[in-house]
C-alpha cells in the first residue's frame, strides 16, 4: 500500500486549477486590458507546471496583431498575477506567460483548403497556385502600429 506510486488521473487537481485560472483570467482581461491595443482576447487554454510555479496561457485575438497582443498581455502579467492571488486561495499562484495559440487559425486554414480541394472543377495545380497567392498576400500585409496609451501611467 504505497501512497507514492499512485497514478495521476487526468482531470485531477492540476486540471481543475488550470480551468479556474482560465475562467478568472478571462474576466480580469476583459476589465483590465486595453482592447484598443490588445484587441479582443479569448483564452483557449492554460497549462500548469506540476509545482504550480508557471502557467502558460494560450490565447487567440481578433482585431489586433497577435505579437502586439502578446506583448500587451505579458506587460500586464504581473498585475493579473496579483489580482489572481487575491481570488485563488492556494499557496502558490503561478507566474503567467501568455502565448498566442496558432492551432485555431491553422485549423481554419486547413478547413478552407479541404473545402477548396473538394470543389468540383478544382485541379491540384489551381489549388497550389491559389495557396501560394494567399501566402504572398499575407506576407505583404504590414502589422498594425501600436497605439500610445491613453493615460500617463507607465
Amino acid at each position: 500500500m504505497s501512497r507514492h506510486r499512485q497514478k495521476k488521473l487526468p482531470g485531477g487537481r492540476n486540471q481543475r486549477l488550470a480551468d479556474q485560472i482560465q475562467k478568472d483570467l478571462a474576466e480580469m482581461i476583459q476589465r483590465e486590458v486595453d482592447t484598443v491595443r490588445a484587441g479582443l482576447v479569448t483564452l483557449s487554454g492554460v497549462d500548469l507546471t506540476a509545482d504550480y510555479a508557471h502557467a502558460k496561457v494560450y490565447f487567440t485575438v481578433m482585431g489586433a496583431d497577435p505579437a502586439v497582443a502578446e506583448a500587451a498581455l505579458n506587460e500586464k502579467a504581473g498585475w493579473l498575477h496579483s489580482l489572481l492571488f487575491k481570488r485563488l486561495h492556494i499557496h502558490t499562484v503561478p507566474t503567467l506567460h501568455f502565448v498566442h495559440d496558432k492551432q485555431i487559425s491553422r485549423g481554419i486554414e486547413m478547413s478552407q483548403l479541404i473545402t477548396r480541394a473538394n470543389t468540383p472543377g478544382m485541379t491540384a495545380d489551381g489549388l497550389e497556385a491559389e495557396v501560394e497567392a494567399e501566402a504572398d498576400q499575407r506576407e505583404d500585409i504590414a502589422p498594425a502600429e501600436p497605439s500610445a496609451p491613453d493615460d500617463d501611467r507607465a
